[in-house]
């Protein structure tokens, strides 16, 4: 009998593995953008403001420059894991009492009034100035070009646009401009460009070598083009002079000024670590969702998982029944700690996780049960979404994430990218969506909607504060393997995220799948607790599989008590991960839907 040489599953596509480098990311072209940086001679860090910008360009349903960005960084020079804050807060004027005199009980969705203060290009100046060796023009030019030149429109982008239709007709001339070319929606393939955008960055980069100086200098000029020079007088001047359209139904001016982007700047930070095992997964702090996957791992470091078959159900219910507690405590107990304490080293420590864990049994529960710390927390008014949630995207509402059946409406991006000298960073840009607010004529751009996140409610650790951090969903991750620095992962998906990431993690360690056949597994996702976005309904026990879930599983998890709901085959997830062991790199990417373009390399 002969033996079989190649004995590993099926994937959708090789795990990616070599020495030089590796950079996966949500959309082909700047997957090869980010490689051809590193083909260059630059660092992971270089590679990843190039990604990113590019990304800004070819994924503008997803991503823009008027969004933000949490990147998680591993520098070897330096020794350390790091995190740099790119959620910019909330302006001057963005008070509780404005928006409760404008007849508003929760911030809209789109339009002007969600707008915080754009973090992604002071991040990535930042990233490229202090962790990068490249100048401006090496990471802005292939934005650039593709913005000017144009690129292949994916079908999910066209698909957005048609959604947002009568929007941009009706209330938002300016997007319909940019977006219905000779008055149409384009079609899939189209060769898209953006000019109005390739000039904005052209005079950026312009700006930014117009005077003597290195590198330095030249990152700090482009920097105050964006904060302080002509495009923060775009802005200025558009939220004052025009009164948008929004999800409330009533047009709004914006509160943003050119005085909130000059006086904010991102910050570098210690990322919150929780040991598991043999890993110490790094994520960012309290002032995003991330921890919940920390949350997650304290919970779940009291059962059993080694051995057990990642589409049992036994595998699904446990990590479900953890998520629901952790995102619990997330409605409760998170937001910016500048402006509120929030007990975190309570929240992952072991005497609360071995009270929390008791809580889980054999079957699914249908409560809402946040913890309880004393002198901590706020009160979570729980909104049930009726039947399925309604579609919101004919007025661009919300980060548009997952449907009941993983419907895709636009989204937010990721990458990961691990160089020939093991520097590592993961990054989930989001925001600036072209569905979230106008774009401004002189810029080519809109702003983002982040600041829907805020809740109305005095007291609360994410109520709307001046100059407040919203509560992002946005996650990058890292994790350590024996104190080295080893695997880099994320996933866009909103609410979704530090589902699928803890998903990814426990069938990688727990099950020995490798980075493709983690991500390639059938996924899932629960609507228990309310979505961070508008309008922040719950679906109380709803678990959405996929169909690849055996059907044996599906029916063992609905005895149980989970409303379990079965989408098409490949509708949960859209990870990309890295990962590097002595010499070598390695990566994967999602073959899932909307990202059904994604590429490790």
């Amino acid at each position: 009998m002969g033996s079989n040489i190649n004995p590993d599953p099926f994937t959708t596509r090789p795990e990616i593995e070599g020495t030089f480098g590796v950079v996966a990311s949500t959309h082909w072209i700047a997957t090869a953008v980010g490689m051809a940086i590193l083909e260059k001679g630059g660092n992971a860090f270089d590679a990843g403001v190039a990604t990113a910008f590019t990304l800004q360009v070819v994924e503008p349903h997803l991503n823009g420059p008027g969004g933000d960005v949490p990147i998680i960084v591993h520098d070897v020079k330096r020794g350390r894991t790091e995190v740099i804050c790119g959620q910019g807060p909330a302006p001057a004027r963005a008070t509780i009492a404005h928006y409760r005199s404008e007849g508003l009980d929760m911030v809209p969705g789109t339009g002007l009034l969600a707008a915080c203060v754009p973090g992604t290009f002071e991040s990535w100046m930042m990233l490229l100035r202090d962790y990068g060796t490249m100048r401006v023009r090496d990471v802005l030019e292939p934005a650039i070009s593709y913005a000017r030149d144009g690129y292949p429109l994916v079908e999910r982008a066209c698909a957005t646009i048609q959604t947002v239709e009568q929007l941009f007709r009706k209330h938002w001339p300016t997007s319909a401009a940019v977006y219905l070319p000779n008055g149409e929606v384009p079609r899939p393939g189209t060769l898209f460009t953006n000019k109005t955008l390739a000039a904005t960055y052209a005079r950026i980069l312009s700006e930014a070598e117009s005077g003597a100086g290195g590198r330095d200098a030249e990152i700090g000029r482009a920097r105050k083009a964006w904060s302080q020079g002509f495009v923060a007088e775009a802005i200025d001047k558009f939220c004052r002079s025009q009164e948008v359209m929004d999800v409330s139904g009533s047009p709004h001016r914006g509160v943003l000024s050119a005085d909130d982007m000059a006086r904010w700047q991102p910050t570098v930070e210690a990322p919150l670590t929780y040991d598991y095992g043999r890993y110490t997964v790094c994520k960012a702090g309290v002032w995003s969702q991330g921890p919940v996957t920390l949350q997650q791992l304290a919970l779940l470091k009291g059962f059993a998982l080694d051995g057990l078959d990642p589409t049992g159900p036994e595998f699904i219910h446990l990590q479900i029944e953890c998520a629901k507690l952790a995102f619990a405590d997330r409605e409760k107990f998170y937001g910016d700690p500048k402006f509120n304490e929030i007990p975190i080293a309570t929240l992952l420590s072991d005497t609360y996780n071995d009270e929390r864990r008791k809580l889980i049994t054999d079957k699914a529960s249908l409560d809402f049960i946040p913890g309880s710390i004393e002198g901590f927390g706020g009160v979570v008014k729980l909104r049930r979404a009726e039947g399925q949630r309604e579609a919101v995207g004919a007025l661009g509402a919300g980060e548009p994430t997952v449907g009941r059946f993983g419907e895709v409406r636009g989204d937010t991006v990721h990458f990961d990218i691990i160089d020939r000298d093991g520097n590592m960073v993961s990054s989930t840009p989001s925001g600036g969506w072209l569905q979230s607010s106008p774009i401004i004529p002189e810029l080519g751009f809109c702003l983002g909607s982040r600041a829907q996140m805020f809740w109305l409610e005095e007291g609360h650790p994410a109520a709307l504060a001046p100059g407040k951090r919203p509560r992002t969903t946005l996650s990058p991750t890292m994790a350590l393997r024996d104190g080295e620095p080893y695997l880099a992962w994320g996933s866009p998906g909103g609410d979704q995220q530090d589902q699928w990431i803890t998903q990814f993690f426990l069938r990688h360690v727990h099950c020995n799948l490798n980075l493709q056949e983690a991500i390639d597994a059938p996924a899932w996702h629960s609507e228990h607790f309310p979505i961070s976005f508008w309008p922040r309904t719950a679906r109380p026990g709803v678990l959405v599989v996929e169909n690849r879930v055996p059907k044996a599983t599906i029916e063992n998890l609905r005895e149980r008590g989970h409303i379990v709901e079965v989408g098409p085959d490949w509708s949960e997830g859209r990870l990309t991960a890295a990962s590097r062991v002595g010499p070598r790199r390695r990566a994967a990417a999602n073959p899932r839907g909307m990202q059904g373009y994604a590429a490790g390399r």
